[in-house]
């Protein structure tokens, strides 16, 4: 088969949805190297290489108009090209898929990973709120699949947009292998050394936003006898100050590092390009990630796989993203929050039982896995 790809986000996020992206074209590249894979993206960067792969191809728009209107390439004329290449299936990886793509005879899958935006809409632009609801209804009417990464994900389809269950395929989504590794122990003292990281420290990793509630681990560490830093991997703007705010008025300034900020980070392509990551979670002593809603919650499962204990929120989709291998909180609770921050630390028995469940969990979301469910939808179309 010829199969392609909306992949933008592969080339330009840096992300949950890029990360998505190139995790799930290489894994269907690795098993399934019997098909040639089509990358259109309206840039090609150096944030996904795909040397290593006979079969994958890159293609941008090129000529008048594309190369000027990339917006409207990818949204729509890109048909031209998907034709030209003899694509069999499209696979629209982050919410939409180009217009009127079966009148061409192209099959075509959506991934849908959240509705977020119909949850918290107050935290977003309402213009933003009308193109994502527009593109997302468009794109689950007309596909001829679609596939959402969690069983949450599914529910809101149905529930909110009314879409038929049976329309609705749920393909749990993998992380990089890399986190998988047993990074050496010289390997990740040069880590500690380039970015100056602490001994043990709490690892908090996202986009730092209301909904992600990196506030709440703030007001537990104030509390939380362990005095163990927090390192913070993310960038954000007002709630980020507002989260600064509350760490200035409670003199807590050094115990929370903003590892992103630092010039070591934004001087270093291995930052950059998360490649780097794989070590830093390695060197923390637990993951914290109390947010309260997602789609899926990657960093939980690069937790799991990299043996890293794990503290989570107890509602959204994080309890079936860490099933038993994660310390669950209500996200509103700072008592709840600095409990389990107390414990995940002092208590070694249950941080062996949570990195023992954690490496049997995580081995329901391995690439292979992932990449054969994927399939499975692709060959059923």
């Amino acid at each position: 088969m010829n199969i392609g790809f909306d992949a933008k986000r592969a080339y330009q996020n840096t992300t949950g949805l890029g990360h998505y992206s190139r995790t799930l074209i290489s894994s269907l590249a690795t098993f399934f190297p019997e098909n040639d894979y089509y990358l259109y993206t309206p840039k090609i960067t150096n944030k996904f290489d795909i040397d290593d792969f006979v079969h994958m191809h890159a293609l941008n728009p090129i000529g008048f108009p594309s190369a000027i209107f990339k917006r409207a390439w990818r949204s729509n004329w890109v048909k031209k090209d998907l034709l030209k290449n003899n694509i069999n299936i499209y696979h629209g990886l982050s919410h939409e898929i180009p217009v009127g793509l079966a009148k061409k005879g192209i099959k075509s899958v959506v991934t849908i990973h959240d509705l977020i935006f119909e949850h918290y809409p107050k935290q977003y632009n309402p213009i933003d709120c009308f193109i994502y609801r527009k593109k997302i209804k468009y794109a689950c009417h007309k596909a001829d699949k679609i596939i959402a990464i969690s069983l949450q994900t599914k529910k809101n389809l149905i529930d909110l947009y009314k879409i038929p269950e049976n329309k609705i395929e749920v393909c749990y989504q993998s992380c990089n292998t890399s986190f998988n590794d047993n990074i050496s122990q010289e390997k990740k003292e040069a880590v500690r050394q380039l970015y100056n990281l602490p001994q043990d420290f709490y690892l908090y990793v996202g986009s730092i936003i209301e909904r992600k509630n990196l506030l709440l681990i703030c007001k537990a560490l104030k509390q939380v006898n362990t005095k163990l830093p927090l390192v913070v991997i993310g960038n954000g703007t007002c709630y980020k100050q507002k989260v600064k705010t509350f760490i200035a008025q409670n003199e807590i300034t050094k115990q929370v590092i903003f590892l992103s900020e630092k010039e070591a980070a934004k001087s270093s392509s291995t930052f950059q390009s998360s490649k780097d990551f794989p070590a830093i979670y390695q060197l923390a002593s637990a993951m914290i990630y109390p947010s309260f809603f997602e789609g899926f919650g990657i960093p939980v499962l690069e937790a799991l796989c990299s043996r890293l204990p794990v503290i989570t929120s107890n509602v959204s989709c994080m309890p079936e993203t860490a099933g038993d291998a994660a310390l669950f909180v209500n996200p509103n609770s700072v008592e709840e929050m600095t409990i389990a921050m107390q414990n995940i630390i002092t208590d070694n028995n249950l941080r062996n039982k949570l990195i023992t469940n954690g490496i049997a969990h995580a081995l329901k979301f391995s690439q292979q896995k992932c990449a054969q469910a994927v399939m499975s939808v692709y060959k059923n179309l």
